[in-house]
């Protein structure tokens, strides 16, 4: 490992070096919702990375789960799309830090089964195995897959282990988005030493902001990718990019292209398409078509017996709707910033759908100048990040780096976990707030428990101080809102405060710099984090199971108690049933058997959960005149 130095009073971060003695390099990642990729920075310049056959530098971003058990991913897990959708897992990206409730219009595009309990907890997803049971998966998970391919392919390139990387996410991903992508690099076995928005990375590869001739530009980021698009306006002072506004939409992409085409077609040629192999495989061809028109008039292809026609003028039409969103979200970013459209001195073209010739014709004439795509779309953010590699291995001593917390700082959850509030290598100073609520009806009281490490679970981590939250108003669980805020100064002090909404009570401590661990102590933590991430992982998702099991089964009691009036006997006992069985998995150590046991148990009673709302309804209407 390569050590750091911190000098926080200086505001730079000295490195070593970041290329240690054992020859570790630092690369740059761009987990894509479509494709992924991984760069280096070569002689001075940034390259992707291709396979062994040196065919593309683009691993799509697809996970198969063969019957027998094994794993496979890119193009040889894409394969499966058709003749497997139930265990092909695409889009993850899509799915990161997402609740069920994030997904509710959007979750039947996906061969593959989210499951769906109506609650806002994080979403995952159902694989069935050789015996037909489920295994299940988060999206964090499946995520890691895709970066150990990337990490397998780098570490082949350069016959040398890759244990460092930056990657990149969209400049709108949320905290909770941002941690799991930190999550997914660490169980893939890479320490990531910087989340880096997607829009400064492609400037970067544009070589934007590494000339003091680029001080006070102003940039907009264009992107527009396989299963998100979003736009964003930057501005460099002082070497620093500072992103002034960001609009898009997370469920807008090269995905939805493919579906106009879909769409198209089925209303053209009335085709049947009512399985999940069809769907796949109408998918796969409306994505050929797409590619094809980007260079050609029209394209031509055969369906299960059916000619397929369609050109680029008809295309163009489909495609329309889709485009104008994006611009119209390109009017809000600069509204945001409160800027006018010449006020961009660069427009960036980023993402492969940007290669559709209405897209570059429609924001070329909305920004009124040519934009910038000289880069290969597909590589432009990869490369960047590679860049951002190289300014953190210590080769651009001419950019400033910040000052950065070494180990991450979190709070103790529900089941001993640890949920990092300031990720490992965020910038200092820094603010981070985070809602939490109460797990137990009634609850005054709350103990906030503060710790420093890498490890899933708080036991394996350092405990820094703890203070306990009274005089909570006693509520039902998951009411109160219990708002948890640190502060971290450029002295490396950390202040915590918790405050309860409804009642205005709050509590603080504060903890002071550096936590009493040497260099070495931290670099035997983030080792011990890297070596134990999938044993966390598993451990961390059995803790997480049995939590959200036991809230289950505390509602499938209380449901009983407070419909006993009109459930019959059968259910009653059916419910019971299912709440023992879900009460012996909780007591063992499998993962999958509580999640199937939860499964079953939602599956039963959510139908008599409607059936209570619409009687509670019934009963609070009852008598009231509803035509005043």
């Amino acid at each position: 490992m390569a050590k750091y130095s911190i000098d926080l009073k200086a505001g730079k971060v000295a490195e070593d070096k970041a290329v240690s003695s054992r020859g570790e390099t630092i690369v740059g990642i761009d987990l894509g919702t479509t494709n992924s990729l991984v760069a280096h920075v070569k002689d001075g310049k940034a390259v992707a990375v291709a396979g062994k056959d040196g065919k593309s530098v683009l691993v799509p971003s697809v996970v198969h789960f063969k019957s027998d058990g094994s794993v496979v991913v890119g193009d040889a897990a894409k394969q499966y799309l058709t003749t497997a959708p139930e265990r092909t897992i695409y889009s993850v990206k899509r799915l990161l830090g997402k609740s069920y409730s994030d997904l509710t219009e959007v979750k039947d595009r996906f061969g593959y089964r989210i499951i769906d309990e109506n609650e806002d907890r994080l979403v995952k997803i159902a694989v069935p195995d050789g015996d037909g049971r489920a295994k299940f998966y988060s999206p964090i998970e499946l995520s890691a897959r895709i970066l150990q391919e990337l990490k397998t392919r780098i570490e082949e390139e350069l016959g040398t282990p890759v244990a460092r990387a930056v990657i990149t996410v969209p400049a709108y991903f949320n905290d909770t988005q941002r941690q799991a992508t930190r999550d997914a690099g660490k169980l893939a076995g890479l320490d990531v030493l910087r989340i880096v928005n997607e829009p400064t990375a492609s400037s970067l590869a544009y070589g934007i902001g590494l000339k003091d001739e680029d001080e006070g530009r102003t940039i907009a980021v264009y992107d527009l990718g396989g299963g998100t698009f979003d736009v964003s306006i930057l501005r460099i002072e002082q070497g620093i990019f500072e992103v002034l506004s960001t609009n898009g939409d997370t469920f807008l992409g090269g995905d939805d292209f493919d579906q106009a085409i879909v769409d198209y077609w089925r209303e053209t040629y009335t085709l049947p398409v009512n399985t999940a192999e069809q769907r796949g495989e109408l998918r796969l061809l409306a994505e050929q078509a797409k590619k094809f028109l980007s260079g050609e008039e029209a394209f031509v292809a055969e369906y299960r017996g059916r000619e397929l026609l369609i050109d680029r003028a008809t295309a163009a039409e489909r495609f329309t709707p889709l485009v104008t969103r994006t611009i119209a979200s390109c009017g809000r970013a600069l509204a945001d910033a409160k800027l006018r459209v010449e006020d961009v001195d660069h427009v960036i073209m980023v993402g492969g759908s940007t290669r559709i010739p209405l897209v570059k014709r429609t924001v070329s004439e909305f920004f009124g100048r040519e934009v910038n795509d000289s880069l290969d779309p597909d590589q432009v953010v990869a490369l960047g990040a590679a860049i951002q590699a190289d300014v953190l291995a210590g080769n651009q001593q001419d950019v400033l780096l910040l000052d950065i917390t070494p180990l991450s700082l979190g709070i103790e959850t529900v089941g001993g976990l640890m949920d990092p509030i300031i990720p490992r290598n965020s910038k200092v100073p820094t603010r981070v707030g985070r809602k939490y609520t109460t797990s137990v009806d009634g609850q005054v009281k709350l103990k906030v428990a503060v710790y420093q490490g890498e490890r899933d679970m708080v036991a394996d981590n350092r405990k820094l101080g703890e203070f306990v939250l009274t005089d909570i108003p006693p509520m039902p669980a998951g009411i109160p809102q219990i708002e948890i805020h640190f502060y971290l100064d450029a002295d490396g002090i950390l202040r915590v405060k918790a405050t309860e909404h409804r009642s205005g009570t709050e509590q603080s401590v504060t903890i002071k710099s550096q936590y009493g661990i040497t260099e070495e102590e931290m670099a035997l933590m983030l080792i011990d984090s890297l070596h134990n991430a999938e044993s966390d992982m598993q451990a961390r998702g059995l803790a997480e199971a049995r939590t959200e099991a036991n809230n289950v089964l505390l509602s499938a009691r209380k449901f009983i108690r407070q419909n006993e009036d009109w459930l019959t006997t059968g259910q009653v006992s059916e419910i019971n049933h299912f709440v023992d069985l879900l009460s012996e998995a909780v007591a063992g150590d499998d993962k999958d058997a509580i999640n199937n046991r939860l499964a079953e148990l939602n599956e039963f009673t959510a139908p008599l959960a409607h059936e209570a709302l619409d009687r509670n309804v019934a009963a609070a209407m009852k008598g009231k005149d509803l035509t005043s």
